[in-house]
């Protein structure tokens, strides 16, 4: 039972200095030290830094809030736009110093670690599965286009996402995020549907 506890206070803790500080910054010694535990209880749990990389990135995942897209109450459109609100509310919220993980580490070090790029691609795979599933429920229900390609749609949403979060942080202004919303919900995908 200990042991466990150990490796998660280790993942927790390389989840949140991952995504403070990046991959490249964030050493094996500041994570132990984040996580209360000696830096050789490390390799009692992981085999690299890289490893532990891939759990957290997969920790990052299984939180990245797509629980209000599926199937919930209200009009798939608006469940879509809430998701991206709560998304950004948390970059504002943390004054535009953190991004998503999955992009952090797509633009870091995916071009290092096969292993890495992976992890992020299969995240990416997962978010964009998600949102084109709510997607189809909206054009089921006749509030989009027919013709609208709801996987092409989710994956383009997924890349506008991460590129307006980019721009956010390098401006450190919401800007981007207003621009997003004004062209995704106000043309892309208009609510009633279009012909």
């Amino acid at each position: 039972m200990g042991r466990r506890g150990v490796r998660e206070e280790i993942v927790e803790a390389a989840l949140e200095r991952f995504h403070v500080q990046g991959y490249n910054a964030a050493g094996v010694k500041v994570i132990t030290d984040a996580a209360g535990v000696p830096k050789g209880s490390f390799y009692n749990h992981f085999d690299s830094k890289e490893a532990l990389a891939v759990v957290a990135l997969q920790r990052y995942g299984d939180r990245h809030p797509v629980q209000e897209l599926a199937g919930g109450d209200g009009e798939p459109l608006a469940r879509l736009r809430a998701h991206f609100e709560s998304l950004r509310d948390y970059v504002v919220r943390h004054e535009f110093t953190r991004g998503c993980l999955m992009g952090n580490f797509g633009a870091e070090i995916a071009d290092h670690s096969d292993v890495i790029r992976d992890a992020v691609r299969q995240c990416l795979a997962q978010w964009t599965e998600a949102i084109a599933v709510v997607l189809t429920e909206a054009r089921e229900a006749g509030a989009l286009r027919a013709g609208l390609d709801p996987r092409a749609t989710a994956g383009f949403l997924v890349d506008a996402w991460e590129g307006s979060l980019i721009r956010a942080r390098a401006d450190r202004s919401a800007d981007a995020f207003e621009s997003f919303f004004a062209l995704v919900f106000g043309t892309l995908l208009p609510q009633g549907g279009a012909p």
